[in-house]
């Protein structure tokens, strides 16, 4: 209960943050646009080889994997493009007052590929997950999930490694293993927290979405009939209903992980520098600690 404690009170922290300075939380909302553009437009070429090789074999099937972990990587990169964003804007303002978004797109244009090569390395150990469920699916499926939060986990404190000090790939992966090392007993509980609560509440607003997405679906079928066209002005309603409640859980939880490991970060470099001697943490992260 703790931990869930702590991460509410952090997500406030954040929120309070983005209030102040609503640049901080523009990136997420470009992830999440551009993310969904990627997936759409991903999809027709799909859809088409679908319905014209559909019932020919291995061949599409093969295709259909190459295009799909193409998508998969594209996602990555917007992900960690926007993500980096999110990093430099929370820093910016923690130690200057204000997140610029100018100077958050020249680290993006910096790091692109260092960014290109973490979204790779994601698409590689995704694919790893995939094969793990594929051969054993008990033993498998657990293996592959440990596999995937360690490396989300890791993922979210390589991105300011590269961000604030401008590493690579390899020195921010070993910058990252030595946080996790120093600080073990904060990240398995605070970070937990944070996930648990921003996961809560997402899933609270899809639920209402979902329901609310239903009932208007279900009224605009009873107005508009069951023919065709009724039935896509009741699905498209009911859709745009539940997207209304999905996509600001999903903004909410991108940006208060993304803020949280930032702050996370940047108390781990303090602390490395101070070589001991007692360090602050970061104002967001200092509030919820005490």
């Amino acid at each position: 209960m703790e931990a869930l404690s702590n991460g509410w009170k952090f997500l406030l922290q954040a929120w309070k943050m983005a209030a102040k300075d609503v640049d901080l939380i523009k990136p997420s909302i470009y992830s999440l646009a551009t993310g969904v553009f990627v997936l759409i437009l991903g999809g027709i070429p799909i859809a088409l080889v679908w319905a014209l090789l559909s019932g020919q074999g291995g061949g599409m099937g093969f295709f259909l994997f190459l295009f799909g972990m193409l998508i998969l990587f594209i996602h990555y990169v917007v992900t960690y493009v926007f993500s980096a964003m999110t990093v430099y804007l929370v820093y910016g303002y923690l130690s200057e007052g204000d997140g610029r978004m100018d100077k958050a797109w020249e680290i993006v244009k910096r790091d692109f590929w260092d960014l290109t090569a973490l979204a790779a390395a994601s698409a590689f150990v995704n694919s790893i997950q995939r094969l793990l469920r594929g051969r054993n699916r008990h033993g498998g499926g657990l293996l592959s999930g440990l596999l995937g939060a360690v490396w989300t986990e890791a993922a979210f404190l390589i991105l300011p490694a590269m961000v604030i000090e401008d590493l690579s790939l390899k020195d921010g992966m070993k910058r990252a293993a030595r946080i996790v090392e120093d600080n073990l007993l904060l990240v398995s509980v605070s970070a937990v927290g944070v996930k648990a609560v921003t996961g809560v509440i997402s899933g609270l607003l899809a639920f209402l979405g979902g329901l609310l997405g239903w009932a208007m679906g279900y009224g605009m079928l009873s107005v508009w009939g069951s023919d065709a066209g009724g039935i896509i002005i009741a699905a498209g309603s009911g859709l745009v209903v539940f997207l209304l409640f999905l996509l600001p859980g999903m903004v909410l939880s991108a940006y208060t992980g993304t803020a949280y490991h930032t702050c996370l970060y940047l108390w781990a470099r303090d602390a490395e520098r101070a070589q001991g001697a007692p360090v602050a943490a970061p104002a967001p992260l200092a509030a919820v600690l005490g």
